[in-house]
């Protein structure tokens, strides 16, 4: 017997429905399939501050484009199952090197087979954000590897007291 997918599910105020756990992640694999956008709204603050908890996020289907360092890709974490959407800071033989522009480490090799798509777009207060995706996201991407990106933003929030 197959295995059913485990999904939670919850309706918050609003009427909004809440997906989480593995059924997003087949929800995600089966829009990319067909090659479609997907929407949803971010939990977390691993990217922050270039994409904040509570920002809409698309992630669109790879189709011919390759994934580079500083893309934004979505790919499940092996270890919990979840969704995870992380910036690409190094290419490697086994897959991406993958790390979120706030978190302290890296998440590890993540194969290329693993990834269902890439960050289109950021949404914040029904505005685009557009930075840490442009040609800047390479510079991002390095400082990141290097370990001195999530430094930089802790006292950059020191300094001007940005929110997370």
């Amino acid at each position: 017997m197959k295995p059913v997918a485990r999904a939670e599910f919850r309706v918050r105020p609003g009427g909004i429905l809440s997906l989480s756990g593995s059924g997003l992640k087949d929800l995600l694999a089966a829009v990319m399939t067909r090659n479609r956008p997907f929407r949803f709204r971010a939990r977390g603050l691993s990217m922050a501050p270039f994409i904040k908890d509570g920002d809409i996020v698309t992630i669109g289907p790879l189709r011919a484009r390759r994934l580079r360092p500083g893309d934004i890709a979505a790919f499940c974490s092996k270890e919990t199952g979840n969704l995870i959407v992380h910036r690409i800071v190094r290419k490697r033989s086994d897959g991406f090197l993958v790390r979120g522009d706030n978190a302290a480490q890296a998440d590890g090799p993540v194969s290329a087979a693993d990834v269902f798509g890439r960050v289109t777009r950021v949404e914040r207060g029904g505005r685009e954000v557009r930075f840490g995706r442009g040609p800047e996201r390479r510079a991002i991407a390095f400082l990141s590897r290097i370990g001195v990106l999530r430094p930089l933003i802790v006292r950059a929030r020191k300094v001007i007291r940005i929110r997370p």
